[in-house]
Parts: structure tokens; C-alpha cells; sequence
């Protein structure tokens, strides 16, 4: 199938892009990397008044570190967060998720941007950035605002966006000394969705765990912190620290059921998925 008719605008300029959303409203459909949107227009699952591209709009492209810490452009492909030395070095859980998002070629066009603001439940950006404690900044025509990420996300492809606004920029603040990562996904094939998957992180201080951080994804409608299974955590250390997470992290989750899995299948994924990421960040690395 090919799309409906559509308007396309291609703005040079922050100030033009907004003009052409107090326009449109509704009906226009911003296009970054266009791995999501173009298969949608295609297959006329939406049918936008008017398509704006903003890939020429300037400053939204660089990887750079602040006194705050690492800033990711929303029009950052991809897959120069999987070849930045950068990003390995301030954000290591970032490098280790995004081999996981589809293909290579899917990386060379899908942006950061768009995959935070499209806010899929079963994508692995969002959930980093929930673990990550990052910062969303947007633009719109009354100004920036920086949002939380754990505030960002509120439903299944809903976010904090406003109308007029877009995603500028995402600030993944200086870890503290200490902190591991870990990340896995379990899914059908590698490139797929995943079934269920962890972005983790552990503060470890002689040999414990002093503070954990948990987020699921594809086993709810936004990332799922898992706040009691981060309680049990506390204080375990090597191979004492999984027995009687499980259960907290039963009580954390509320899978849905779809085609792809029962609750009951996701719950035991996450379990693994817990028990991998347990053992890496607890793991003695003197």
C-alpha cells in the first residue's frame, strides 16, 4: 500500500516548525527518522493532513558532554550512539541496549528522538532513560521545559509532549562512583520487540548492593520501575542476592495479555531477566 495524500513541509528552523504545528495541529505528523511513521502512512493506519520533516533543523544532531553530563540530540541517528566513544563511557547501559533496537539498518535512520517520543512500551530507550534518571528537554513556542523521564511517559505511545512542542534533547546526568549497568531483553528473533526487557543499574559498596535500579519494559504501558524488587536488593551481595527478590518483583509487575504473550509468560521472562542482571552487577570485580 502507499499513503494518502499529504502536504510535506521540510522547516529550517525551530521557529518554522512551530508555525507549521499551530497550523496543522492534529493533523500534522512530525518525521525524524521515519521507522515508525513511514510503515504507519503506508499501511494508512494514519493519515496526516501534512508530514514536517525537521531533519534540517539545526543543533539537534550532536553528542556532547556538559558539566551535567552526557546530552543526546534528538535528531542523533541511531546508530552513532552505538560508535560513540562517548556514550561507552558516560552512559554505558545506553551503548549495551541499543545493538538491541532492530537492525543496523533501522539504527542508520531511527533517531533518539523519535524513539522516546513515539514512547513504545516495548522499546528500549524509553526504559534506559527512566534507569538513567534523564532529563527530556522539549521546545515549543512558550519555551523549554525539561521533564523527568520517569514523568515523560504516561500511557502507550502518550508522553508529556504538549501540543506545538517537539523533543529537542535528552541529559543523562554523572553517574555517582560506584554504579554498574546491565541490559537484556528477551524477544522472538533479535530485532524484534522485545517479549520482555531490563535496564539496570546497581550502586555497589564493599561488596552489597546499596541502591538498585529496575526498569521493565514490554510488561506494561510505560517502563515499569520495579521499586521492591530494588528494596530487596539492598544489602545482598554475590550469589545471596537473588533469593527473595522474585517474589517482589511478582509484586512490581501487572503484565498485560496480547498476542504475543500471556502475563504469566511475562512475569516468568522478567524473573530470568532479573536473575541475569543480578548476577552481572553483583558479580566481584576487584
Amino acid at each position: 500500500m502507499k499513503p494518502a495524500p499529504f502536504e510535506y513541509h521540510r522547516p529550517r528552523s525551530v521557529e518554522e516548525t512551530f508555525d507549521l504545528l499551530d497550523r496543522y495541529g492534529d493533523e500534522g505528523r512530525i518525521l525524524a527518522g521515519g521507522q515508525s511513521l513511514v510503515p504507519t502512512l503506508n499501511m494508512r493506519l494514519v493519515a496526516p493532513r501534512a508530514v514536517i520533516d525537521i531533519n534540517r533543523l539545526p543543533d539537534l544532531d550532536s553528542i556532547r558532554v556538559t558539566p551535567e553530563g552526557l546530552v543526546i540530540g534528538a535528531l542523533v541517528r541511531q546508530d552513532s550512539i552505538e560508535d560513540s566513544a562517548l556514550v561507552r563511557e558516560h552512559a554505558p547501559l545506553l551503548a549495551a541496549a541499543i545493538p538491541h533496537v532492530g537492525h543496523r539498518a533501522i539504527r542508520a535512520r531511527g533517531t533518539v528522538g523519535g524513539s522516546l517520543a513515539l514512547a513504545d512500551p516495548a522499546a528500549e530507550l524509553p526504559a534506559c532513560a527512566v534507569a538513567l534518571q534523564a532529563v527530556i528537554r522539549v521546545r515549543g513556542r512558550r519555551g523549554p521545559r525539561d521533564i523527568a523521564a520517569a514523568d515523560f511517559f504516561r500511557g502507550i505511545y502518550t508522553t508529556a509532549l504538549a501540543p506545538g512542542e517537539i523533543l529537542a534533547e535528552v541529559a543523562i546526568p554523572r553517574a555517582a562512583p560506584g554504579w554498574r549497568w546491565a541490559f537484556d531483553e528477551l524477544a522472538r528473533r533479535h530485532g524484534d520487540f522485545a517479549l520482555a526487557g531490563l535496564a539496570a543499574g546497581a550502586r555497589v559498596e564493599g561488596g552489597a548492593i546499596a541502591q538498585a535500579r529496575l526498569v521493565f519494559f514490554g510488561v506494561g504501558a510505560t517502563p515499569v520501575r520495579a521499586r521492591r524488587a530494588e528494596a530487596a536488593l539492598v544489602g545482598r551481595r554475590g550469589g545471596d542476592a537473588f533469593p527473595g527478590t522474585g517474589e517482589a518483583l511478582d509484586a512490581d509487575l501487572d503484565p498485560p495479555e496480547d498476542i504475543h504473550g500471556s502475563p504469566a509468560l511475562r512475569r516468568h521472562l522478567a524473573l530470568v531477566l532479573l536473575s541475569r542482571a543480578v548476577t552481572r552487577l553483583a558479580e566481584d570485580r576487584r
